[in-house]
């Protein structure tokens, strides 16, 4: 193929991915496929299973029970019918062993991970399925994969889905993997998880402000504040967002499931100090 042309085609490329995968809803852009979305989560996803001395997971041939819960509640959330990802995301979620940590976090394509942390530290199930949602969210909206595309640029993305660097994609997720903090979303993004974590909520017995309990609960904290609240706007601004989003909802309460919560933090491991 002469220069030209192959230019020709790469420009009209970037015009289509551009027409394909702009969000409709905020104007972003973003270069990767749903699949290649997928492909991403999966290979970040090994890499953590292979490093247990960063990412202790926690058996679940072990601690069966514990994985029972925390997939009743995801699927809880799936049922909602909000999702756009609903089937074709894997929504694979993990449980890391590590009682000092409060933190949950997102890889690309629906991989989630929960610290045991955070899952001893809240009081009830409504506020760990706001944190569930709000990181469903953050898949379902494709936040990740559109900060990569602004962050290493249409050149890179473009050599990623001509296929000219297969690897890039496991280098990329190698590097998330080691430091997670290249993974730290816009206020933007952080604003619009909690929005359709509300949403998701307000379509399940659960009560879609448990998103705001956890905020509440995080108030004098901040030695401790998780690594997904350490950037992003103030829990005060997040929590007037939350609750105008369930107003505007017209949904109900909700149950907060307080008793079968303590089930899910019992059948964990015994906390360590």
């Amino acid at each position: 193929m002469i220069p030209g042309k192959a230019a020709f085609y790469l420009g009209l490329l970037a015009i289509m991915a551009v027409l394909v995968q702009c969000n409709k809803d905020d104007k972003s852009i973003n270069f990767f496929s749903v699949n290649q979305d997928i492909e991403f989560g999966a290979s970040m996803d090994t890499i953590i299973m292979d490093d247990p001395a960063q990412f202790p997971l926690l058996s679940e041939a072990q601690y069966p029970t514990a994985y029972q819960h925390i997939r009743r509640i995801r699927d809880n959330i799936l049922a909602s019918g909000e999702l756009n990802y609903k089937d074709r995301f894997p929504w694979v979620v993990k449980i890391i062993h590590n009682d000092t940590t409060l933190n949950a976090f997102a890889a690309p394509g629906g991989y989630m991970y929960f610290y045991t942390g955070i899952i001893h530290f809240l009081d009830d199930e409504a506020m760990f399925a706001g944190v569930m949602a709000h990181e469903m969210a953050h898949c379902d909206r494709r936040h990740s994969t559109d900060n990569l595309t602004k962050q290493y640029g249409i050149a890179i993305m473009l050599g990623i889905i001509l296929g000219d660097n297969p690897s890039q994609l496991a280098e990329i997720a190698a590097g998330l993997a080691s430091g997670l903090t290249s993974l730290a979303f816009s206020r933007q993004n952080e604003y619009e998880a909690d929005e359709y974590a509300v949403r998701y909520l307000s379509k399940t017995d659960y009560d879609p402000r448990g998103l705001a309990g956890f905020f509440e609960k995080m108030e004098g904290q901040t030695p401790f504040l998780p690594v997904f609240l350490s950037t992003h706007p103030s829990p005060d601004d997040r929590l007037d967002q939350i609750y105008y989003h369930w107003e505007q909802s017209g949904s109900n309460p909700g149950e907060r499931y307080e008793s079968r919560y303590n089930d899910f933090k019992n059948s964990l491991p015994p906390v360590t100090n």
